[in-house]
C-alpha cells in the first residue's frame, strides 16, 4: 500500500513540493517541469529551447480553433530531439569503441501509424538515414509511400502473403534497401520465387529465435517459443534455400526481437551477445550478411523509479547504445569477422514523451456519508447507532486498529440486518454517516501517530477509502487502453495550479458506461503503485489533468467503445518569431457522432429518415404538432455533426 500524501501547511507549499509529490523530474526527462506560477511546462528540446505552458496552448485551442478537450497536444520538437538523441548516442558509442560498422535505425510504425507522426520522424532522420519498420500490407503500402531517403532501410517484419512481398519488392525496384524479414521457412522460399519473377535482387533478413527473453508485461515477445522466428536448424535450411536458387548474396541481415519495454539492461547484453554469435558464426560458413538488427525494447521510465520494473528501466539511452555496439564488437572481434551495421527497431523511446492528453474533471463522487452531516436518528436510538456512538466515546491513539475492526463489525451487521428486512432506511442513513465520521476520526488521528511506515495495513488504507472519485470527460477505452488492458501507469498531473497545496486523494473515472472505466493506479516514489492521486478541490472553476508519455500505442489501439472516437488534437512546433515561441500548425478535429455511427454500418441519411418516418406518424397521431416536429427533426440532424464526448 503506498503511503499517504504528508501534507505541509498551506503557507508552505512551494512548485517544489510539486514536483516531489508527482515525481515530474523522475519521469520527464527533462521535458516537463512546473513553472513559478504552477503551470506545468515543457521544453521540447530540453535546456536547449524556451518552456511552454500547457495551459496556454489549450486555452489557444479554445479561443482560437474553437476545440475543447479531451485534447491530444503534440509537441513534433520532441519527436525530432528524441531522434537525434538515439542515432547521436550511437555513433558516440561507435567512436568510443572504434567499432567499423555504421548505425541504420528504423522506427516501426506499429507503435504509432499517423501520418504526421512518422513524416515528422523520418525528416528528423534524414541527416543520419533513419527508416522505418513495418509489420503488415497496410503498413508496408504506406511505409512504400512516405519513404524517400533510399540510404535509409525499409525493414518488413511481420507474416506475409504473395501481395506483401510483391509491393516490399516493389520498393527494390525503385532503388530502396528494402529488407524483407523471414519469419518462417515458407516466406524464404516465396520470396525466392516472387524475385524471380519480377526480376529484382532481394534483401533478406532471418529472424533468430533466441533462447534469452525479455521481463515483464511482453517478455513472451522473445525465448524459444516465441510467435516469431526461425531455429539454428531452420536458419542453416534457408542459406541452403538461397544457395539452391542462385541467390546466397541476398541474406543480408540477422534480426532478433526479446519484447517491448524490456526494463533491464543485463537482459539486453545477453541478447546481443546471443544474436552476434548467430552472425559471426553465420558470416564463416560464408554468408554475406551486413546488417544485425537487435529489434525494439528500448524502454520508457513512465513511473520515474529508475528500477527494472514494467514501468520503468534501469540504464539509460546512451548505456543502451554502448552495450549494444560494444558486445557486438567483442563477439565480432572473437570470431574475426567484420563489424556488421547495426539496426534497432527503438519506438516507445521515440514517440512515447511527444504526446500530452488534457482531460477536464468537470464533477466529483465523493464516499458515501463522508463530510455529511449525522441524519437525525428515529425517536427510539437503535441500538446499533448506540453502539457507534460508544465505539466513538472510547477511541484513543493506542486503540485505532482495534476502533476500525468495532466499526466494520457494526457496518457488517447492519448490513445483514437491512438484507434481511430489520433495518429501516432513515436508520441506515445514520448509521452510513456515523460511521464514515467516526472512520475520518480514525483516519486522522492514525496520521500523527509516529512513522507513517509502522502503520498497519489496514490503517495505512484508510487514506484511498476517503478517495474522490474525479469524473472526466475522456474515455479509457480510446485513449488509454494499455492502462486498462495492462495495467500501465502514466504520469498524471494537474496542468494548473500546482502552486497550491493538492487537499483531495482521487481516482479518475471516464464518461463510458462500463465499469472499468476508470484509473486507480498511479505512479508512486516506490517500485509499487499507489491508488490516489492527489488533486485540488475544482471549487467551481474547469480544472484540468495531464497525462503524460501517452504517445506510442495509444493513439492507434484506442477502440470506440460506448462510441466515443478520437478526441481533438492539436500539433505544436517552436518559434521564437512568435511572441508566445511557439505555433499551432495543425489541428485535427475528433470524431463526429456520424463519424463513429457510419464505422458501425449507421449511415446518417438512413438514421435520419428513419426518425422522420417517427415524427411523421407522431404527427398523425396527433402527438406532435408539425412545426414541432420538424425542429425536433432538425435537432437531430443537427447533433449528428457534433463531437462524441460532453460538452458545456
Amino acid at each position: 500500500m503506498a503511503e499517504p500524501i504528508t501534507e505541509p501547511e498551506p503557507d508552505s507549499w512551494t512548485i517544489d513540493d510539486a514536483r516531489d509529490l508527482y515525481m515530474i523530474e523522475r519521469w520527464s526527462g527533462g521535458y516537463f517541469d512546473v513553472s513559478a506560477d504552477g503551470k506545468m511546462t515543457v521544453a521540447p528540446l530540453q535546456n536547449r529551447g524556451r518552456k511552454i505552458a500547457i495551459s496556454d496552448i489549450l486555452e489557444q485551442a479554445k479561443r482560437d480553433e474553437g476545440l475543447k478537450t479531451p485534447l491530444i497536444i503534440r509537441f513534433q520538437d520532441i519527436l525530432h530531439h528524441r531522434v537525434r538523441a538515439l542515432n547521436e548516442a550511437f555513433a558516440k558509442a561507435i567512436a568510443e569503441n572504434k567499432y567499423r560498422g555504421s548505425y541504420r535505425g528504423v522506427f516501426p510504425i506499429k507503435v504509432n501509424q499517423l501520418r504526421e507522426v512518422v513524416e515528422e520522424i523520418l525528416d528528423a532522420g534524414r541527416p543520419f538515414h533513419y527508416g522505418i519498420e513495418v509489420g503488415s500490407k497496410p503498413e508496408m503500402y504506406a511505409g512504400l509511400a512516405v519513404h524517400t531517403d533510399n540510404e535509409s532501410l525499409i525493414v518488413c517484419n511481420g507474416y506475409k502473403d504473395d501481395a506483401f512481398i510483391r509491393t516490399a519488392l516493389i520498393g527494390r525496384k525503385l532503388g530502396k534497401k528494402v529488407i524483407l524479414i523471414a519469419e518462417k521457412l515458407s516466406e524464404v522460399r516465396a520470396i525466392v520465387r516472387i524475385a524471380k519473377e519480377m526480376g529484382v535482387e532481394p534483401e533478406i533478413g532471418i529472424r533468430v529465435r533466441l533462447v534469452t527473453r525479455g521481463a515483464g508485461k511482453w517478455a513472451e515477445s522473445g525465448g524459444e517459443h516465441a510467435k516469431f522466428g526461425l531455429s539454428t536448424s531452420e536458419i542453416l535450411e534457408a542459406g541452403a534455400i538461397l544457395r539452391e536458387a542462385g541467390m546466397p548474396q541476398a541474406f543480408k541481415l540477422v534480426h532478433f526481437h526479446i519484447g517491448s519495454q524490456v526494463p533491464d539492461i543485463l537482459i539486453i547484453k545477453r541478447a546481443v551477445r546471443e544474436a552476434a554469435r548467430y552472425y559471426a558464426k553465420l558470416r564463416r560458413l560464408g554468408h554475406p550478411i551486413e546488417f544485425i538488427d537487435v529489434g525494439g525494447g528500448l524502454a520508457i521510465d513512465y513511473d520515474g523509479s529508475r528500477t527494472p520494473t514494467d514501468a520503468s528501466m534501469n540504464y539509460s539511452v546512451e548505456e543502451y547504445a554502448r552495450d549494444i555496439v560494444a558486445n557486438i564488437a567483442d563477439v565480432c572481434e572473437e570470431e574475426r569477422v567484420p563489424h556488421p551495421h547495426i539496426v534497432s527497431e527503438s519506438g516507445r523511446a521515440i514517440v512515447a514523451q511527444h504526446c500530452v492528453l488534457v482531460v477536464e474533471a468537470f464533477g466529483a463522487i465523493e464516499r458515501t456519508g463522508n463530510g455529511q452531516s449525522l441524519v437525525p436518528p428515529p425517536a427510539d436510538e437503535h441500538k446499533l447507532i448506540t453502539t457507534l456512538r460508544e465505539v466513538n466515546a472510547r477511541i484513543t491513539e493506542s486503540n485505532l486498529l482495534e476502533t476500525w475492526h468495532d466499526l466494520l463489525e457494526v457496518k457488517e451487521e447492519a448490513q445483514k440486518m437491512f438484507e434481511l428486512g430489520f433495518l429501516e432506511l432513515d436508520v441506515k442513513a445514520a448509521l452510513e454517516t456515523l460511521f464514515w465520521q467516526i472512520a475520518a476520526r480514525v483516519r486522522q488521528m492514525s496520521k500523527k501517530v509516529g512513522d507513517p511506515a509502522e502503520l498497519p495495513d489496514e490503517l495505512a488504507a484508510l487514506e484511498a477509502k476517503f478517495g474522490t472519485q474525479q469524473i472526466c470527460n475522456f474515455s479509457v477505452f480510446q485513449s488509454l487502453l494499455d492502462h486498462w488492458a495492462f495495467g500501465a501507469l502514466f504520469p498524471i498531473v494537474p496542468i494548473h495550479r500546482l502552486d497550491e497545496r493538492p487537499n483531495l486523494l482521487s481516482t479518475l473515472v471516464d464518461i463510458t458506461c462500463d465499469s472499468d472505466g476508470k484509473v486507480g493506479k498511479f505512479i508512486d516514489r516506490t517500485e509499487a503503485s499507489r491508488d490516489t492521486l492527489p488533486l485540488h478541490t475544482r471549487n467551481d472553476q474547469p480544472y484540468y489533468i495531464g497525462v503524460f508519455l501517452t504517445g506510442a500505442y495509444q493513439d492507434i489501439m484506442g477502440d470506440i467503445h460506448n462510441l466515443f472516437g478520437r478526441v481533438n488534437e492539436v500539433h505544436v512546433f517552436l518559434d521564437d518569431d512568435e511572441d508566445c515561441g511557439y505555433y499551432i500548425e495543425e489541428t485535427i478535429a475528433g470524431n463526429s457522432i456520424a463519424e463513429v455511427l457510419k464505422m458501425t454500418q449507421y449511415e446518417t441519411h438512413d438514421l435520419a429518415t428513419r426518425v422522420k418516418s417517427q415524427v411523421d406518424a407522431a404527427i398523425k397521431q396527433d402527438r406532435l404538432k408539425p412545426t414541432e416536429g420538424m425542429r425536433l427533426l432538425a435537432e437531430y440532424e443537427r447533433g449528428l455533426k457534433d463531437q462524441t464526448y460532453l460538452s458545456w
